[in-house]
């Protein structure tokens, strides 16, 4: 990989002086950025730096497939100050513009991953990705907007949102917000009403594993289905049994298992589908959508199935690893090569990555998220005598695009244009900013990708740009390269070369209500007309 870098501070602030008198919409956090263009914030090798082609503000990328999530043909894409202006089969353009031939290749929507956990605090430590490396990453990817999960601060959400505002000032793209919730209180419910109105958020987590930390009951899982009802937020769950997982944990090291696949052994499918089934009927008790997170086994999937098919609003998301990885790996001699594999639910035996990906292409399971939360060997070794001990969590972030076109488009499964909605669109819909993000119209912001469908791609840990020393996909080779990123209206990833500012991303505000609530106060109107009840009874005389 490689990177534009200063030789001098000539060039420093020569740069800087540029970015000042060509202020455009795409770089709102100019002061940020400057900021840490000075203090050299970057990772490996890089610094701060641009092109004239990433700083242009007029881009014509002509002549490629243009592809979204319902239509696709051959046209020329115009952008100006970070939003497509035309799509039309020939445009002409002036020298100021920036051309790209795309002839032969995809024009796509940028990315979207849902799910993702930058410099997140947990297991006693931090992931290794901040939200300038990770993104940075996403970018190589053809990612090129995510969602990443608020920690609440000691159960307050005020407290975790501003902490991750902080960390989020370094950001390259834009991103959202989900907020966790860990407890629950009158404040609580006050502050998701906050979270909602004031600081853009429209979805809730909660968890019903890891229990001692972020686990909740479900009566603590009631309270917040309604109130996210009441607030039109999505409720989203990770499902797995928390109560039933700490036995199996217990049982596991009491039979002397205490590696890596332990903790696959700890928590099997049933747990997964358990919990998912128990989410699904308490939302349908509440009646309000729900979006259960990173669906790993056939169990959960068919827990989703069953629900869209008796017509309730239910969001199935795979992630990567489960898509595309066995547990196999967990069972590597080599501790380090195991440890790495360990997430939560963990990654399942051979059988239930193919019925995932079925689920995927017929519809069952909607979009496709990451889970992406990295910690490096030696985070990982904490729990070396103890699985128990090992950090939660795999990288997927900049892998995402080129995997799924891989293994679902160039095996047959799905259609081009249904991987754009998989990894777009449905996303941008879902969290109610599309068609701001999750197409290429008129209007829309200029989030783009160029895939080219006959280039392979090879990754491995030493040529990823995340700051994580592994790669759960090392050695995978494919067809679907990502040769060119846009990212509002910049040309970030060209060339095999990445150009980000830290600074320069941009938090993106969803808004409630999104199309999965159409129709639910008419359900709810049905059912109280449903009840026959109260029944009036004449008074007793007796």
């Amino acid at each position: 990989m490689s990177f534009i870098i200063f030789t001098n501070h000539y060039q420093l602030l020569h740069f800087l002086f540029f970015l000042i008198i060509t202020i455009t919409p795409s770089s709102l956090a100019q002061s940020q950025h400057n900021q840490f263009c000075v203090a050299g914030i970057g990772y490996g090798e890089s610094t701060c730096g641009t092109s004239s082609s990433s700083s242009s503000n007029k881009l014509l990328i002509k002549g490629g497939t243009v592809v979204n999530a319902h239509h696709q043909q051959i046209a020329d894409v115009y952008v100006e100050d970070g939003i497509i202006v035309a799509v039309n089969p020939t445009i002409a353009v002036g020298d100021d513009v920036y051309v790209i031939d795309a002839t032969g290749k995809f024009v796509m929507p940028g990315g979207i991953d849902p799910h993702t956990h930058l410099e997140m605090e947990f297991m006693n430590t931090v992931a290794v990705d901040d939200f300038f490396s990770g993104q940075a990453a996403a970018l190589a990817g053809g990612t090129t907007m995510h969602i990443d999960f608020v920690i609440p601060t000691n159960g307050s959400l005020t407290a975790g949102f501003e902490a991750y505002e902080k960390k989020a000032k370094k950001s390259c793209m834009d991103y959202g917000f989900h907020m966790a919730i860990t407890k629950w209180d009158e404040t609580v419910s006050r502050e998701m009403e906050l979270m909602v109105k004031e600081k853009g958020i429209n979805s809730f987590k909660f968890f019903m594993a890891y229990k001692g930390s972020l686990m909740i009951s479900d009566e603590l899982l009631l309270e917040g289905f309604k109130k996210c009802k009441s607030l039109g937020a999505l409720a989203m769950v990770h499902a797995e049994n928390g109560d039933a997982v700490y036995e199996g944990q217990k049982k596991m090291i009491e039979l002397g298992i205490t590696g890596p696949e332990g903790h696959a052994l700890s928590r099997p499918a049933v747990l997964e589908g358990e919990a998912t089934a128990r989410a699904i009927r308490l939302a349908d008790f509440v009646n309000t959508p729900l979006y259960v997170v990173h669906v790993m086994s056939i169990d959960a999937m068919e827990e989703v199935a069953k629900a869209r098919k008796s017509g309730q609003r239910v969001i199935g998301e795979p992630v990567l690893s489960g898509l595309a990885l066995d547990d196999s790996w967990l069972w590597h001699p080599d501790f380090d090569t195991a440890a790495k594999y360990v997430m939560s639910p963990p990654i399942r035996k051979q059988g239930h990555d193919k019925a995932l990906q079925a689920a995927l292409s017929t519809g069952v399971l909607q979009l496709v998220g990451t889970d992406h939360c990295v910690f490096n060997s030696t985070q990982k070794a904490f729990g070396i005598d103890d699985f128990r001990k090992i950090p939660n969590g795999v990288n997927g972030i900049e892998e995402r695009m080129r995997v799924v076109w891989d293994i679902m488009v160039e095996s047959g499964q799905i259609s081009v244009t249904d991987y754009v909605r998989l990894t777009s669109t449905e996303c941008a819909r879902i969290f109610n900013i599309y068609p701001k993000k999750g197409a290429i119209l008129p209007g829309s912001d200029a989030d783009i990708i160029i895939l080219n469908p006959n280039s392979s791609f090879d990754i491995t840990a030493k040529s990823h740009h995340s700051r994580v020393d592994t790669n759960v996909y090392e050695g995978r080779k494919g067809k679907g390269k990502i040769e060119v990123t846009v990212a509002g209206g910049r040309v970030v990833w060209e060339n095999n070369e990445l150009k980000v500012v830290p600074g320069s991303g941009r938090y993106i505000q969803m808004a409630p209500f999104s199309y999965l609530f159409d129709g639910i106060d008419k359900k709810d109107a049905a059912y109280l007309n449903s009840l026959q009840a109260p029944v009036k009874r004449a008074k007793s005389t007796a």
